[in-house]
């Protein structure tokens, strides 16, 4: 391949070649970290809570405050479980997908003075761990004489935890959670009782802030008293839909002042990832639109190109060049402007994700993925000059230069 000429023409096209150039870098910096971002948008959007979400919905409920309040909500939630096709139900205080939850610090010792980790913190009784579906690996489950009725709008205090096996393994790393004291805000040991395979977080759907500790959950062994409900119900497989009404139908008859929203674990994920697929519809069709821009750029760059160089053009022609030779001209050209591109774009990309790295949370971008961006603008380039470049090689010797 000779180089001189194909240098010796982009020089007195320079400006057309640096427009190029910087367009196909800023794409490439834009697409590369975009696909990053929906990578890892779409990864935390299939992150399994742990539930047996198929089969689990939640009732959201707000009634008056009574004086037999904690007598109706137990008869309420009795009549839940004995509904049809009910497999069990609990009240609670939070719920992984809700959007936000509690949370707070969690120690190993009373007096320490920076907390080993952060946690969230859910409220269950002894049918908590049935009604969710998740796994216990170890230990026990809660015993019905170590469930307490919480009232306040602070969190109980625990003597005894249930704890996921991710923040099992934070705290103790050599495997031995079990049994371990552990101190969560209030100063009170709590002792790991069981441990559980997987509790996703209440507020960690949409983004991924606090992702430090998603998976880390603590269930206390308490069921909360007050006008601001939550019932979680697992049902019998392909019966959700028949429940959901039916249950809605049947707190209303112990309560008619209620007011309550029933939504599936389905619709809460759905609705919790919104905004997530949101995000990826906006960059796929940014970045489709910068790539049309950059193709429809290089098209109309090489058409310019072979209009100024007809005469040129027609010459070769004459002196021998065959078709071929005038194609691969003008093929070499766009893949040496391309490539410098592609290396301009590269160093951009990885600058633009470092800063992203330290600013938003953003994952490190694979160098397979800067890669790969930079040679899918070298074929997308090759391919947008094709056909201009098939047009200067269909150009007659006679033609060209009698046009000229």
């Amino acid at each position: 391949m000779r180089i001189h000429p194909i240098l010796a023409a982009m020089t007195r096209n320079k400006f057309g070649a640096i427009l190029i150039v910087a367009q196909m870098a800023v794409t490439l910096a834009f697409i590369t970290n975009s696909f990053a971002l929906i990578e890892q948008r779409a990864a935390w959007s299939a992150r399994p809570t742990g539930l047996d979400e198929a089969n689990v919905f939640v009732i959201r409920a707000s009634t008056e405050s009574h004086e037999d309040l904690e007598a109706r909500l137990t008869g309420e939630l009795a009549a839940l479980r004995s509904l049809s096709g009910v497999v069990d139900a609990y009240m609670t205080n939070d719920y992984p997908l809700q959007g936000r939850g509690s949370s707070g610090s969690i120690s190993l010792s009373p007096d320490q003075k920076t907390p080993s980790m952060r946690t969230s913190h859910y409220l269950g009784d002894e049918h908590a761990l049935h009604t969710l579906g998740v796994t216990l690996i170890a230990g026990r489950n809660f015993t019905p004489e170590e469930v307490t009725t919480h009232r306040a709008d602070a969190l109980p205090a625990a003597r005894v935890l249930i704890v996921s096996k991710a923040l099992a393994e934070t705290l103790f790393p050599s495997g031995d959670a079990l049994g371990k004291t552990v101190y969560v805000q209030d100063g009170i040991p709590s002792q790991i009782v069981g441990i559980i395979d997987r509790l996703q977080g209440p507020n960690f759907a949409a983004t991924g802030r606090f992702s430090t500790f998603a998976e880390n959950s603590t269930i206390r062994p308490s069921r909360p008293i007050n006008e601001y409900p939550r019932f979680m119900v697992r049902v019998q497989p392909g019966r959700l839909a028949e429940v959901m009404k039916r249950a809605e139908l049947t707190l209303l008859e112990h309560d008619n002042e209620m007011i309550m929203s029933v939504v599936s674990m389905k619709e809460a994920r759905a609705k919790a990832y919104l905004g997530n697929r949101g995000l990826v519809v906006l960059l796929v069709s940014i970045s489709t639109a910068l790539l049309l821009v950059t193709s429809f750029g290089i098209v109309g760059l090489t058409s310019y190109w072979v209009t100024l160089r007809r005469q040129q053009i027609g010459i070769r022609r004459a002196l021998g060049a065959t078709r071929l030779n005038i194609l691969q001209h003008f093929q070499r050209e766009n893949l040496m402007i391309a490539g410098a591109g592609a290396l301009a774009g590269a160093a951009l990309a990885v600058a633009l994700n470092l800063w992203m790295v330290q600013r938003f949370e953003m994952v490190r971008m694979a160098s397979s993925q800067v890669l790969g961006g930079a040679l899918f603008l070298l074929v997308l380039g090759q391919i947008a000059v094709f056909l201009p470049a098939r047009r200067a090689a269909s150009i007659l010797p006679a033609e060209a230069i009698r046009g000229g």
